[in-house]
């Protein structure tokens, strides 16, 4: 995977050498927000999603490789019908929307999660953008829909066993790039930066494994508030850290 490429500068201050390569974001506090402006929780989850879509046009900008949203958990099926209703009618309202334009911006898609879980519709036009996308070398968009980081470890360990059962892994050979190759994040470097909106302090289940030595940046914005000047704010608070990954700095 290649990082996206600009043309122009993009009159940001942190070098490229000093920007994260992959951000991933539990993109937060749409029901508040709409609570705070008179709103449906449903019209909260379309301000999400067109903030979701300046995001992603700010990363594209940016030159960030990799982008990966937070937009369905495995324990969001506990929320009212009607919300979830409206959700997933927002990912069939967006991604025949979006399809072309991901495709100009040499933008790839692609979603992780269970699928055995979603309509046939949905899916259908999940794969049908991640078909159309699959030859972009720029940004890659992840989706995390109907997802849950300890299903995926765990759906990892039964492949795993399973492989080994069958005589083709020995015991001995496994690895945490074993691990790591039976995850849907296969392929994709692990996040740098993990953003969180609406001033919460948890990872909500969310890339257990991937996130191991991210660095967390906590904003108080409710999601659809989140915006490119907070996403620049969080890459130069992130730019501004030493990660040592559980070293100690040189003398």
């Amino acid at each position: 995977m290649t990082q996206a490429s600009h043309t122009q500068t993009d009159e940001f201050e942190v070098p490229s050498a000093r920007r994260p390569g992959h951000i991933a974001i539990i993109m937060d506090g749409n029901g508040r927000w709409a609570a705070g402006h008179d709103r449906s929780r449903s019209e909260g989850h379309r301000a999400g999603a067109q903030a979701a879509r300046r995001i992603v046009q700010e990363c594209g900008t940016l030159g960030i490789g990799a982008l990966t949203l937070y937009s369905f958990s495995m324990e969001n099926w506990k929320r009212p019908a009607e919300e979830v209703g409206a959700l997933m009618s927002l990912l069939l309202e967006y991604l025949p929307q979006e399809r072309d334009e991901l495709v100009e911006k040499n933008v790839r898609f692609q979603v992780i999660g269970a699928r055995d879980g979603l309509d046939d519709d949905v899916v259908r036009e999940i794969e049908l953008t991640e078909q159309a996308t699959r030859g972009c070398t720029g940004l890659h968009l992840v989706l995390a829909i109907n997802y849950s980081s300890r299903h995926e470890i765990t759906h990892a360990a039964r492949r795993i066993a399973e492989s080994v059962r069958r005589g083709e892994l020995d015991v001995d050979s496994i690895t945490e790039d074993t691990v790591s190759a039976h995850l849907y994040t296969d392929g994709i470097p692990d996040p740098d930066l993990l953003i969180r909106t609406s001033g919460e302090h948890r990872v909500s289940n969310y890339l257990l494994w991937q996130i191991s030595y991210s660095e967390i940046h906590v904003t108080d914005l409710f999601w659809p508030d989140f915006d490119p000047a907070a996403l620049r704010e969080a890459i130069r608070d992130y730019a501004g850290r030493q990660r040592r990954y559980g070293a100690v700095e040189a003398d």
